[in-house]
């Protein structure tokens, strides 16, 4: 099986900043996208940025303000948020594609979330 485990939440002023961090184990040949979603109360869960090999996709209220990269070695993706918004507050999952073996199709993977709360 594979696990995905999402760490670096928690509360945070507006305009200050984040790094959330998730770690891929398990049974694994590779992995490709990786990316992070957030749902936010009332809202259903949305793409905030992918990740596919080194090409990068944002959605566009973040553009500018996050960053994702990923660490192939660690099978770790990670998001730096800047000059965070009142708005960017929701539960922040993890997602990846992966092969576990090299026949295998992609099935794709989601972590628990981890809670980004922003005050104004």
């Amino acid at each position: 099986q594979v696990q995905l485990v999402e760490s670096g939440g928690g509360l945070v002023q507006a305009g200050g900043s984040l790094r959330l961090s998730c770690a891929a184990s398990g049974s694994i040949f590779s992995i490709n996208p990786m990316g992070w979603y957030r749902q936010a109360p009332g809202n259903q869960r949305e793409m905030v940025a992918t990740i596919f090999s080194s090409s990068t996709n944002y959605a566009d209220s973040v553009k500018g303000r996050f960053t994702v990269s990923r660490d192939n070695a660690k099978n770790t993706v990670y998001l730096q948020m800047n000059s965070l918004k009142p708005e960017d507050t929701a539960v922040y999952y993890c997602s990846a594609g992966v092969k576990r073996y090299s026949f295998d199709k992609i099935e794709y993977y989601w972590g628990r979330g981890t809670q980004v709360t922003v005050s104004s």
